[in-house]
């Protein structure tokens, strides 16, 4: 096993970096327990907001425990916007791009404000909706990350997170592989962030009473838990792509899960 812990998020864009979203769920696991839904701290608001979420998984991969955290949503965009823009294909530069253009993680900012050109400068980063990167070309019911208000589409809580991704970047005590942009392999003890598509996994498990967003949640915890300790796990970090690919990919990101 190369981790100790498995953290399956559902995440979601609505409303502001500090509003309370029913969408964002978080279920943990450590070693070969249950999979457990853990709910934000006490506060006036009921459920996670994005804010919140990063300050919590930000202390948590500053702990001494191996852990993979699985997210649903986008963490970087086709090659056609990088060519658009004249972008490096660096990860940590594109986040700090991105932020400048849509600042999602500012206070009573909807993503939504930036789109109709309210707030921020998002006419100047904007993408075609029939773009797609590698992994979603590499899966049946994948959409583009620009591909908005449109059910099954994780555009909105793409954008609404990015500039969460370039937090923990910043911020955490221990340094986190963000896959694949830090590399295809997982240096011994790290934490890893990773993107999934909890579609992949969701009917591999009972429901026993959980709503959609917690069971999506479950169901990355579940998995990543159950590849990592039948040995599976680490052929995922190296999907069967061809070098002209995996230099695509690297730059695009890669679901984890996707082979």
């Amino acid at each position: 096993m190369h981790f100790d812990r498995y953290i399956g998020i559902d995440y979601s864009g609505a409303e502001t970096a500090d509003s309370s979203c029913k969408g964002i769920r978080v279920f943990v696991v450590e070693g070969v327990g249950e999979p457990a839904q853990v709910q934000p701290p006490s506060s006036p608001r009921r459920y996670w907001t994005r804010r919140g979420l990063a300050e919590w998984l930000c202390e948590e991969l500053g702990k001494e425990i191996p852990t993979i955290v699985g997210i649903d949503h986008g963490f970087s965009f086709p090659m056609e916007y990088f060519d658009r823009y004249h972008l490096p294909l660096d990860g940590p530069n594109f986040l700090l791009d991105f932020q400048k253009h849509w600042p999602t993680h500012e206070p009573h900012t909807y993503v939504d404000f930036i789109r109709n050109c309210n707030i921020g400068d998002g006419r100047n980063r904007t993408g075609d909706n029939t773009w797609l990167r590698l992994t979603e070309r590499w899966t049946a019911t994948a959409k583009s990350l620009f591909l908005f208000d449109v059910q099954g589409s994780v555009a909105k809580s793409t954008f609404a997170g990015l500039p969460w991704l370039l937090y923990l970047r910043n911020w955490c005590k221990r340094p986190i592989h963000f896959w694949p942009f830090d590399g295809w392999k997982i240096p011994d003890g790290s934490s890893v962030i990773a993107e999934v598509y909890p579609t992949l996994w969701m009917r591999r498990f009972e429901r026993d009473g959980r709503d959609g967003d917690e069971h999506a949640a479950y169901s990355v915890a579940a998995w990543l838990q159950g590849a990592d300790q039948n040995g599976s796990l680490g052929s995922y970090w190296n999907p069967p792509l061809t070098e002209a690919e995996r230099e695509v990919a690297k730059a695009e990101g890669w679901i984890l899960g996707v082979v």
